[in-house]
């Protein structure tokens, strides 16, 4: 522990800290004596020591603390205390002193540790020797000396001793006296009467004199003072001076200050006192009363010292009698007084102000104020209008002047403005206290006049300010009037009426609520409501969708801005009759016989017949075990029941009812099925018998036409008739078994065979009866016979080909092509049996046609043709939107073709436009139109449909879109939202929601004070009226409205601001924005910013995206490209020779089958050309029986599309044959944009097959021989309903492939600025399809599709672009057309048809080419016939074709026709004669050429194919190309 000091005489602490625990106890030691010995010291519980009043000798020494922590162990510390002793000064006092004596004072200290320090201060401040004071120290004392004092010496002297222990001080006071002695001396002054006064006498001394004054009255000698009391008036002020606050008359006289301290003697001083008088107003009127226009005069008396001047002011301006004619003053003396007169002629209302009277003179002025009042009629109220109603309105008022006279009442007036005041309306002695008043019963929508006056006792005031106000309108007070009903339709009723009478409308009437309800049993009486605009003084609605064959009651109101008025009485009419819209109930079918059935029903629900019942109608068709349908029948009926006869035996029938009544066919019921009993059979539909040796037979058959039940066997007849035997000999075979051997016959011998079916009822009639004899030679003969076979698609097909013979017959099938037969190849799609039965897997469109079975042997052979027809789905409807109404949309639609399977019906899918949730709809394979019913007002729906057949659903239709009529909810300007607003409630008028034709569903109203960021949510269905309740008083309010139908939600909103309490409107908000709006503000403006940030970035990536996919086709077109270049490059230095080596592919398209092939050798013909275009009438003329084909060309420059063949390929569907379409399209008709030249060849009728070619054709030659190479691309369109077909369905995603591949093609050439670039195909991938489709337009087997190359992956064509050589540009300016691309020194035969048209391949002596019709071709072996070729020309205009002879008078010509071509004279080309020409018909190409003709390679541009009019006529726009290397 440290050592301690301690005061002296002051109490001490010291501390004795454990730390740790436990312990026991805690003692303190001195001098080993157990503390505390005595009543000074203190130990607490806590260990510390308290020493009281220290003293030096006793307290000082070592102290030791002892803490015992264990009951045998104790710790213990010392400390040592130090005592110091302060110092203590003696007493000592300050002698009274008085100016000029001597001074000394000892401050001595008596005890204390030294050293100690001594100093003095005088008023706080430490006392230097110097200015007559001396400070003496010595060791324990100090003394303070002065020489002469004086009063400065005046104060509070303390002694401050100080050792180590502590300061000690002791104070005392020196007073100095003084005498008094005056400072100021009282001299003589003047007073003015009722000012203040002051009288000065200022004394100093010490202690400070007391002074007091006293008075003698009298202006003579003083003979006694006396003293002067002190009062309020009269004050001695701190300085000694005397305070008269109001100098009087009376305190003239001598007055005296005496001043005493009681040191020395007293002093004092008089002085006299003279009091002087101001002018002063001694009497005027305070206030007084004039009457305007007359005389009045105001009196004012003035005394004091003369001279004394009045002066009259009228507020703060003098008055001038001599500048102001009506104001008039006169002044005269009474005594002391003065007396002016201030007269008034006459007292006008300006005078209503204070008069003031001044009187002046040299010690004063004063001022008298008088108040004149000018009473007068008061001035007329000012008149507001606070609010107008349709039947009232609510006035208030202000009285501006009252004319200084109390209000004692008012008067209003009103009247209608075209009338006069003679006519008025009055309201009298309203009450003064009022300041607002009701006008009641005034009519709506009509104009006033308005005036009021106000009363006191002087009088009326002039009228006020006329107002002119409108009241509003009110609801209409009487109905429409000649309302009639008509019913238009099953659920329609035309309303029509007139509007109220004019003086009931109480306003425009803006529109009419036309109520109407069912008063059918059952209904619930409520009105359904619909609204419409006024259009004039008759109107006309139309009530939709009602119930059908209902009576309804119908009322009709008018209705303005203010409401809606009475009804008029209610009117019922009954809608037109419908068909029924529900079939009969409970229909039943019973077979009673094999040809009898009894159908019958009950009477479908009376709510549901829509009319009255004419009768029944049972619909019934018969079911084949093909798949198809047998004609549709009905029977009519007024009874429930009905007897079907002559039906076929054992056959499948669906049955239908239905209801009718005069509106038409009701609603069919399901389908029910029923199937007749059995019967006898028929007989067998065709019997064959062929000899299999000597001495057997084989008898074959067909099942029967008409099997009337199951076959149960077949038995077979044999009889002799030359052999004597009565009966016959019977065989029987199993049903599946359909020939029979029957052996052990005699050679030479004749037989009878006949064939009889059985079935459950019975053995049936017998077939034909056949001769045969048993032969000992045994031709091939073929057992199973001919015919159709009809099968769907996907199906596998077994034609069977049974044969007999000695030796064993070698089966062949073949199938028909357009003109030859083509030998049926097995592979994975095809099999031939043993037996020789022709199997055909999963079947398509392409398989059908006629397949031929020969079977042959030593001895002879035999033939058999079977027509496959394959049903496929049906193609797509044409569905188009006839009609739209607010709630249905009505569909008609063109079915496709039927894929060879009747149409059982079709499959409507609709939806909500953005929805993906169809609904299915089935309809009747007979409709052609449908009603999509009960649909949402105002909504987009997509519509597609799909037909079906045996097969199963086709193709769906294109998705089209339609809209019922109605639109979303608006809110019309005119109409006043709010009718009425107080401090807490607000009423809105919903009428301005027009419904836009669909029914409002809801009203969401939202509102919040302004500023508030929480919205209050009302909801509501009525379109009349709703309160807004609970408001705030005196505050603006945001309004958000929300209207909804079934189209959609339209929003509008509006402020309002409640009333004050009073009933007063508040001023309009001011634009400060709270915080919320600062929100929005910065919401505002950032929210475009970052949208047009992203907008910005979005397209960067997508142009980015769309940059890279063209440039990687571009890659893939390249690599592609110089891949295949590399593999099928041709040299052009030599002339071509022999068949070309080039691919010759084929492609599967939607719409047309192209066949792309490559051409050699070209035709120059010149500069200017005609083209002859054809039309389906031309083909129908007589051709030479010799004559095979006749081709015509048509040139159509795509760019221009202001022409055009007159064949549409866009309409063109698989399985239908354009060119004998009656509709051929007019030479004008926008086409398609694919193609610049379409060849069209018609063929003879035994050729089935009519080809249209677009051709692409450039002029190019080297080393002075003309090569070229153009691309053909035939559309063949088969006149077989099933051929083609496999092109609409495997390669529909092939076709949007081609398209999407050329229009980027197009793209990259127009960006790199290809504008003379030549694309060539170079290789397609393309879809698998049939051998006999391929050939179209050739007649050589050896090279068909199937012989040379049919890629089997579906895929896309590749284009390459090259850069234009300088002289491209003048390319485009000669046309070229294609002369035969296989000029070699093969057979002419082999040419295909259109090329075997022109004359250069035609040799002299040539021998002509065989027609082989393959059907004929294989059954008869006909002779073959030559036929002369055709023509296949493009002419110049006006110019005769080059080595043709005149055509002869007996030829068949084709008509002479022109296509009007753009900067061009459409000319007549000659007709072509179809006999064979001569020999020197045609000279070499290279003569016809025109001298200008330019030399090229082969791969000269496939775009520069127009004529040179469209070449010019596109030079200066997109250039002379065409956009034809899109493959669509």
């Amino acid at each position: 522990m440290k050592n301690i000091t301690a005061v002296a005489g002051r109490d001490t602490f010291i501390n004795c800290r454990v730390i740790g625990y436990p312990y026991y106890s805690i003692k303190w030691y001195k001098d080993s004596l157990l503390l505390p010995d005595n009543h000074r010291q203190v130990v607490f519980e806590n260990g510390t020591l308290k020493l009281m009043d220290v003293q030096k000798g006793m307290d000082e020494g070592e102290y030791l603390c002892s803490v015992l922590i264990q009951p045998q162990l104790s710790i213990s510390q010392s400390v040592h205390v130090t005592v110091k002793v302060p110092p203590l000064i003696q007493p000592f006092e300050f002698p009274p002193a008085s100016i000029g004596q001597l001074l000394y004072i000892p401050c001595v200290v008596s005890s204390g540790d030294m050293p100690i320090h001594i100093t003095w201060r005088k008023d706080g401040h430490v006392i230097l020797s110097g200015s007559g004071v001396t400070i003496e120290s010595k060791e324990f004392m100090s003394s303070l000396q002065i020489s002469s004092v004086s009063l400065k010496h005046n104060g509070n002297y303390t002694c401050i001793a100080s050792n180590d222990a502590a300061t000690v001080s002791r104070e005392r006071q020196l007073i100095v006296r003084v005498p008094p002695r005056f400072v100021v001396q009282p001299n003589n002054q003047d007073g003015i009467y009722g000012k203040a006064g002051v009288l000065n006498c200022s004394v100093d001394g010490y202690p400070p004199p007391k002074v007091m004054w006293k008075h003698a009255k009298g202006s003579g000698n003083p003979q006694q003072y006396h003293p002067i009391p002190l009062t309020g008036r009269i004050q001695i002020l701190p300085n000694s001076s005397l305070l008269i606050r109001h100098v009087l008359e009376e305190d003239i006289g001598y007055y005296l200050c005496q001043a005493s301290n009681g040191v020395g003697t007293d002093i004092s001083k008089s002085m006299f006192l003279t009091v002087k008088i101001p002018a002063m107003i001694t009497s005027h009127p305070n206030t007084t009363i004039a009457i305007k226009g007359q005389t009045k005069e105001l009196n004012c008396t003035a005394r004091g010292e003369r001279p004394i001047i009045i002066r009259w002011e009228k507020g703060d301006t003098v008055i001038d009698p001599d500048r102001n004619m009506r104001y008039a003053i006169t002044t005269k003396d009474n005594g002391d007084e003065v007396i002016s007169t201030l007269k008034l002629k006459p007292a006008d209302r300006g005078d209503s102000v204070f008069f003031s009277c001044h009187a002046i003179n040299s010690y004063g002025e004063d001022r008298g104020l008088i108040q004149l009042t000018v009473q007068e009629p008061p001035d007329p109220p000012e008149l507001e209008i606070r609010e107008v109603k349709a039947r009232s309105m609510n006035l208030r008022w202000t009285q501006r002047f009252d004319g200084n006279s109390i209000i004692t009442g008012f008067d209003i007036e009103y009247k209608n403005k075209s009338d006069s005041w003679d006519f008025k309306q009055s309201t009298r002695n309203i009450s003064p206290t009022i300041n607002q008043a009701n006008i009641v019963d005034l009519h709506p929508a009509s104009v006033y006049s308005i005036r009021m006056y106000s009363f006191n006792k002087i009088g009326r005031s002039e009228p006020s300010k006329e107002l002119t106000i409108s009241t509003e309108e009110a609801a209409p007070d009487g109905p429409p009037m000649d309302v009639t009903l008509q019913p238009m339709t099953s659920q329609s009723i035309q309303v029509t009426w007139k509007a109220p009478k004019k003086e009931l409308q109480n306003g425009v009437i803006r529109g009419y609520q036309i109520g109407y309800r069912e008063n059918s049993p059952g209904s619930n009486g409520q009105y359904s409501i619909v609204e419409m605009k006024a259009t004039g003084d008759s109107e006309v609605y139309t009530l939709d969708n009602l119930k059908k064959f209902a009576q309804y009651g119908v009322v009709v109101q008018a209705f303005n801005r203010a409401g809606t008025g009475p009804s008029s009485s209610e009117i019922n009419a009954t809608t037109l009759e419908d068909v029924p819209s529900q079939p009969p109930e409970n229909v039943r079918a019973i077979s009673i016989t094999s040809d009898v059935a009894v159908i019958s029903w009950s009477e479908p629900p009376r709510s549901t017949l829509n009319g009255v019942l004419k009768g029944y109608r049972v619909i019934f068709w018969s079911l084949y075990m093909d798949g198809e349908w047998g004609e549709m029948q009905n029977i009519t009926t007024t009874r429930e029941r009905v007897e079907l006869r002559g039906m076929e035996k054992f056959t499948n029938y669906s049955v239908q009812v239905l209801a009718y009544t005069q509106a038409g066919d009701g609603v069919r019921s399901s389908v029910l099925y029923i199937q007749t009993k059995e019967d006898i059979p028929g007989p067998p539909a065709g019997i064959k018998a062929v000899p299999s040796s000597a001495s057997s037979v084989v008898v074959s058959w067909l099942p029967p036409a008409k099997p009337n039940g199951i076959i149960r066997k077949y038995t077979i007849f044999c009889s002799s008739p030359g052999s004597g035997q009565p009966a016959p000999s019977e065989y029987e075979t199993s049903p599946d078994q359909l020939f029979y051997r029957i052996a052990h016959l005699n050679r030479g011998q004749q037989y009878m065979l006949w064939v009889a079916a059985v079935t459950s009822a019975g053995r049936g009639n017998i077939s034909e009866k056949v001769t045969i004899e048993p032969a000992g030679k045994a031709p091939a003969k073929i057992i199973s016979f001919g015919g159709t076979v009809t099968t769907p698609w996907m199906k596998d097909v077994r034609l069977p080909c049974n044969s007999v013979g000695e030796p064993v017959p070698a089966i062949k099938w073949t199938k028909d092509s357009e003109d030859s037969a083509i030998p049926v190849t097995v592979d994975g799609h095809r099999l031939i049996q043993t037996n020789g039965t022709l199997v055909l897997r999963s079947v398509k469109a392409e398989d059908s046609g006629y397949y031929t079975c020969t079977a042959t042997n030593t001895w002879g052979f035999d033939t058999i043709i079977i027509n496959l027809l394959v049903q496929v789905p049906p193609d797509q409807p044409r569905l188009t939107v006839s009609k739209t109404s607010a709630s249905s949309i009505t569909l008609a639609w063109i079915p496709g073709d039927n894929g060879g399977s009747s149409i059982r019906g079709f499959v409507l899918q609709y939806s909500v436009d953005n929805s993906e949730e169809w609904k299915d709809v089935f309809i009747s394979s007979s409709e052609r139109s449908f009603k999509l019913e009960s649909l949402k007002c105002g909504t987009w729906y997509k519509v597609k449909l799909a037909a079906k057949n045996s097969v199963g659903a086709g193709r769906i239709s294109e998705i089209i879109e339609a809209k019922t009529h109605g639109r979303e909810p608006s809110f019309s300007k005119d109409q006043h939202l709010f009718t009425h607003i107080n401090s807490t409630h607000a009423r809105l008028n919903l009428q301005g929601w027009s419904s836009g034709g669909c029914p409002i569903t809801a009203i969401v109203l939202e509102y919040r004070p302004k500023g508030n960021w929480v919205w209050q949510s009302l909801r509501t269905n009525s379109s009349s009226e709703v309160f807004l309740t609970e408001l705030r008083e005196a505050t603006w309010y945001e309004l958000r409205m929300k209207a909804c139908n079934s189209a959609g939600c339209g929003n509008e909103s509006a402020q309002f601001a409640t009333l004050d309490y009073d009933g007063s409107t508040i001023p309009p908000i001011k634009s400060a924005q709270g915080e919320g709006d600062d929100v929005k503000k910065l919401f505002t403006i950032a929210c475009p910013v970052i949208l047009a940030t992203l907008g910005v970035a979005l397209l960067f990536i997508i142009r980015k995206k769309r940059k890279e996919k063209r440039l990687k086709r571009l890659r893939d077109a390249k690599s592609l490209a110089e891949m295949l270049i590399s593999k099928n490059n041709r040299s052009f230095d030599t002339p071509v020779k022999g068949p070309p080596q080039g691919p010759r592919l084929h492609i599967d398209i939607p719409r047309v089958q192209l066949l792309i092939e490559d051409k050699e050798g070209i035709k120059q013909l010149g500069d200017d050309k005609a083209t002859i275009p054809v039309t389906d009438t031309e083909f129908s003329q007589a051709v030479n029986p010799q004559s095979f084909c006749t081709g015509v060309s048509l040139h159509h420059p795509a760019l221009i599309q202001n022409t055009g063949p007159l064949i549409d390929m866009s309409d063109i569907r698989p399985g239908t044959n354009p060119v004998s379409r009656k509709s051929v399209k007019s030479a004008h008709s926008t086409r398609n944009r694919y193609s610049s030249q379409w060849t069209l060849t018609k063929c003879q009728a035994s050729t089935p097959a009519r080809t249209l070619t677009s051709d692409w054709r450039t002029v190019g030659s080297q080393h002075g021989i003309t090569v070229t190479e153009s691309d053909s691309y035939s559309a063949s369109l088969s006149q077989d309903t099933d051929k083609g077909r496999n092109s609409m369905v495997s390669t529909e995603s092939a076709s949007s492939t081609y398209e999407e591949l050329a229009r980027a093609y197009e793209h990259a050439k127009l960006e790199e600025q290809l504008q003379h670039a030549k694309f060539e195909i170079t290789e397609c991938f393309i879809s698998d399809s049939s051998s006999d489709q391929m050939t179209t337009g050739t007649t050589d087997n050896a090279d068909s599709m199937t012989s040379m190359s049919t890629p089997s992956e579906p895929g896309i064509c590749r284009f390459t672009a090259s850069p234009p050589k300088p002289q491209d540009s003048e390319r485009g300016k000669s046309v070229a057309v294609p002369i035969p691309h296989r000029a070699s020194k093969s057979d002419y035969c082999n040419l295909p048809l259109y090329a075997k048209s022109e004359a250069f391949f035609r040799k002299p002596g040539s021998e002509p080419c065989p027609v082989v019709p393959p059907r004929e071709a294989s059954i008869r072996g006909l002779a073959r016939a030559y036929p002369a070729p055709a023509r296949h020309l493009t002419l110049e205009p006006g110019a005769k074709p080059l080595g043709l002879p005149p055509p002869a008078p007996a030829a068949t010509t084709l008509p002479q026709r022109t296509l009007p071509m753009p900067s061009t004279t459409s000319a007549a080309a000659p007709s072509t004669s179809a006999a064979p020409a001569p020999a020197t018909a045609e000279p070499p190409a290279a003569e016809r050429g025109p001298a200008h003709s330019k030399v090229g390679g082969s791969r000269d541009s496939l775009l520069e194919m127009s004529t040179s009019g469209v070449g010019r006529s596109q030079k200066q726009g997109a250039g002379a190309y065409s956009k034809s290397y899109t493959l669509v």
